[in-house]
């Protein structure tokens, strides 16, 4: 039996427009998801949408004026 393991994705860029938060990885994969899956984001201004951190290498985003962090991983 052999397993697989996922190699761990990481962001290189974020960004949000009025409906998605999309995520940049850095082996050139992106991927959006609904911003109605996190109501901070959702609720928050374009501008504090676009003030976020990569934490970890990329591993995780955050965003200082909202106390919003996701993981990556989560996304996938």
């Amino acid at each position: 039996m052999s397993i697989t393991v996922a190699k761990q994705a990481f962001a290189s860029a974020v960004r949000c427009d009025d409906d998605h938060l999309h995520v940049a990885l850095t082996d050139g994969r992106e991927v959006s998801v609904p911003l109605a899956w996190f109501p901070r984001l959702r609720s928050a201004t374009p501008g504090q949408r676009s003030v976020y951190r990569l934490l970890g290498r990329g591993a995780g985003i955050h965003w200082p004026e909202l106390d919003e962090d996701i993981s990556v991983q989560a996304l996938l």
